[in-house]
């Protein structure tokens, strides 16, 4: 299988007081966004579902991929903590070229439990706003090998 790890675009600052999961993009997430969008089009990235964490600005960013998946993102709270063997199975279930939006350090433990088999080695890799890791193999802890990383200024770039 394919997986495509996306992280959030550009989300404005918390507020005095604000719930982290209430923070939206900001108008240059959304457009910054929507071009790398575009660079994964013209690269032929295609999901057949998205997984999406349930704060704001990842749900915003996941609907921005509705132009590359024909399905509705799936939310799932598995994707605001650690990763753990549910994710990993929710991933696995169908098989199916799967795109995850989420946050760090979230995103970099997942990378690095899939492709390392050890969640230790996360902050190893920088996965910018907007960026992209994609992964082909099994969704089993070092079952997945990392084929490339996009920061989203190469995929905007992308013609």
């Amino acid at each position: 299988m394919q997986l495509y790890v996306v992280r959030h675009a550009i989300a404005e600052e918390a507020r005095p007081g604000q719930a982290d999961g209430t923070r939206a993009l900001t108008e240059d997430g959304i457009q910054r966004s929507k071009r790398a969008v575009k660079g994964m089009r013209r690269l032929d990235i295609r999901f057949d579902r998205v997984l999406s964490s349930p704060w704001v600005r990842a749900r915003e960013t996941a609907a921005m991929l509705d132009s590359i998946c024909d399905a509705d993102p799936i939310i799932t709270d598995l994707l605001i903590q650690s990763p753990r063997a549910e994710l990993l199975a929710l991933i696995a279930e169908r098989g199916e070229d799967t795109a995850v939006v989420g946050h760090e350090p979230w995103l970099g433990e997942l990378v690095a439990w899939l492709a390392f088999g050890d969640t230790r080695h996360g902050e190893a890799l920088m996965l910018k706003k907007a960026g992209v890791v994609w992964l082909e193999g099994s969704a089993v802890p070092g079952g997945m090998q990392v084929r490339a990383v996009l920061p989203p200024s190469v995929l905007r770039a992308v013609r």
